[in-house]
């Protein structure tokens, strides 16, 4: 597909480091609003139909959901598949899969992608959408495309011209203001033994939507993330702190640690990039979470363009799933509750720079065009090789008007394993809270918190 200006090359991006690259033009936002939704998704369906019109997302919840719990049952229960791929049949969807899900089908015959009808979900508050209609001509990318600034909270680039603006996106986009869940974080070997990693509380907030009329300060908090662990028991009581800047060249990720052991918090810079995710015996590091967390600084971002791809979505009956054990069967997700659907994504490449250190030398993301939430990912290594790929299981919390993508997973390829991170089911599933105040944000608060 064409696009309306060539992304920058790695050079020129070094050299006007320092310089914001403009807004798109007041004719190209036009199109938010008519052709486009006001984040910046296509309006209409795709040529056969099997991608509908978006029209205004779910915002009714279902007959059997309470008012109030935190539990929402599955809208599409009663649909069936209109599609089945597995290792027989996967050369001739290819092209409408991740690497990863193809290598899955072809090595596990027990793999299988069940298609079920397409539906865009996908809703928002108005004040949110406003913003990102705003953020189309004021919001700017800066140093390179590793920043921003004069950012309202939204999407700030709804129609993005780079391939750093498409993952300010996925960084930047709305999943609620604070949620506090209590989950698991499981691990498979390749003998395909379920073992439990982590027990935990976890606190998620994005301060930026906490007034939606303050522009984002490029030295300011647009994540944090604090996880207080309560199992097993040789991990009950630690406790770790993120926070993430929107300009990560200026102010790096903040991060705290607590461990029982030592009785005190400490400095942890080491829980970004390619620092391996204890939690995941290995399989995956700091910024696989949520398939793509963090600074964007060791890569150089390449926006390949859009196309239609079989992902997972509306994911109610895994997301939601009360039994861990029928959710981790050997070498895969049990087929039976993985939902996908056919979607138009955004395609954003990821090349390591040159001098730069990373596990990864490339990787390859799938955005959603309705929430920019990055559905999947293939990591591949130094060789060439694919290594990696990882998923966010996307559903709708209908009755708050945000999309969620809480449970994520990484396949590691190599070591033939996996990890499924926010397992919520079997402790009532997601909760929006009220912000946290100050003080339960400081570092000091890990060690009230850690103590057993």
């Amino acid at each position: 597909m064409k696009f309306h200006r060539t992304l920058i090359a790695a050079s020129l991006a070094l050299a006007f480091a320092g310089v914001a690259q403009a807004a798109v033009s007041s004719n190209e936002a036009a199109k938010l609003g008519s052709s486009l939704t006001l984040v910046g998704a296509e309006k209409s369906g795709n040529a056969d139909g099997s991608i509908p019109a978006y029209e205004g997302g779910l915002t009714i919840a279902p007959a059997n959901f309470k008012a109030g719990d935190s539990m929402r049952p599955d809208p599409f229960a009663s649909e069936k598949p209109v599609l089945v791929i597995d290792g027989k049949n996967v050369d001739q969807y290819k092209q409408m899969l991740s690497a990863t899900t193809v290598e899955l089908a072809k090595r596990y015959p027990s793999f299988r992608v069940d298609v079920y009808p397409t539906h865009r979900t996908v809703a928002m508050p108005q004040g949110v959408l406003d913003n990102s209609q705003k953020n189309a001509t004021g919001a700017k990318s800066t140093n390179g495309g590793l920043a921003i600034e004069n950012v309202l909270p939204g999407v700030p680039f709804p129609i993005p011209q780079s391939g750093a603006e498409a993952m300010w996106n996925h960084l930047l986009r709305y999943q609620g203001v604070t949620i506090n869940s209590k989950y698991d974080s499981w691990n498979v070997d390749a003998a395909g033994v379920a073992t439990l990693a982590t027990t935990g509380q976890a606190f998620i907030n994005y301060p930026i939507y906490e007034d939606l009329s303050k522009t984002i300060d490029s030295s300011g908090v647009y994540y944090q993330m604090k996880l207080q662990y309560t199992g097993p028991a040789r991990r009950a009581g630690e406790a770790i702190m993120l926070k993430d800047a929107a300009n990560a060249v200026e102010q790096p990720r903040r991060a705290w640690q607590y461990l029982p052991g030592q009785r005190r918090v400490k400095l942890a810079p080491n829980l970004a990039y390619d620092t391996p995710n204890p939690g995941t015996a290995g399989a995956g590091t700091y910024d696989d979470v949520f398939v793509f967390n963090g600074a964007l600084d060791r890569y150089d971002w390449k926006l390949v363009g859009k196309q239609d791809m079989i992902v997972p979505y509306n994911t109610y009956r895994l997301t939601y799933a009360q039994d861990p054990k029928a959710l981790t069967t050997a070498n895969h997700l049990a087929p039976d509750l993985v939902r996908w659907e056919k979607h138009r994504v955004w395609v954003v490449e990821g090349t390591l720079k040159s001098g730069a250190r990373h596990i990864y030398q490339t990787r390859r993301f799938y955005l959603d065009e309705d929430s920019w939430v990055a559905l999947a990912s293939d990591q591949y290594d130094a060789r060439g090789q694919l290594y990696r790929g990882s998923f966010a299981f996307l559903s709708q919390s209908y009755d708050k008007q945000v999309p969620d993508s809480t449970p994520f997973m990484i396949y590691d390829l190599v070591g033939n394993s996996y990890n499924i991170n926010g397992v919520v089911g079997p402790y009532g599933g997601i909760r929006y809270i009220d912000p946290l105040g100050k003080a339960q944000w400081s570092a000091e608060s890990l060690a009230g918190a850690g103590i057993r």
